[in-house]
């Protein structure tokens, strides 16, 4: 009986070791006019869908965020970060394998927002295959999700919609 019970808790303990990675591209961008800089604010409709990703980031229990060092990602991330009191951590402007390296040391579930030339690149290097290739310029409606599982990695791919928190 105590060696079934072993086996139960430790059963259960295995299941429940996991933990995810939400990678997302920055939400919709002002255009950039004559006189501005390339990195600019997140339109309205942009700053609707960093509400959204919160929205589905709410009960993840999350233990860091990550964003380059432009507007659009920050405004893009920080909507969830201060609804889980966590800093914005900021990584070049290129997801190096220091950086890969560095996700890789949690246990808990973090998200990243990127850019459309960069999310591939967080997805291909967590999941170790060539799942994605850049995203279309228009692109601003997909979570990607990869998930590790003691060793095994899953991953997925989620669109943003309007209206609806979950995935």
């Amino acid at each position: 009986m105590k060696i079934l019970l072993a086996l139960l808790v430790s059963l259960i303990a295995f299941s429940c070791n996991y933990h995810s990675y939400y990678i997302v591209r920055h939400a919709e961008k002002e255009a950039a006019g004559a006189n501005m800089s390339g990195d600019v604010s997140l339109t309205t409709e942009g700053k609707d869908r960093a509400q959204k990703v919160l929205g589905l980031m709410q009960g993840k229990k999350l233990e860091a965020v990550y964003s380059t060092n432009t507007i659009r990602t920050k405004s893009t991330v920080e909507p969830t970060a201060d609804y889980f009191h966590l800093p914005i951590k900021v990584y070049g402007p290129r997801p190096d394998s220091a950086f890969i390296a560095e996700l890789k040391k949690y246990k808990g579930n973090v998200l990243v927002v990127g850019h459309s030339t960069t999310v591939d690149d967080i997805v291909n290097a967590l999941t170790g295959e060539n799942k994605l290739k850049d995203l279309d310029d228009s692109q601003y409606n997909r979570l990607f999700v990869v998930t590790m599982r003691g060793k095994k990695v899953s991953y997925k791919e989620r669109k943003i919609i309007p209206g609806l928190n979950q995935f």
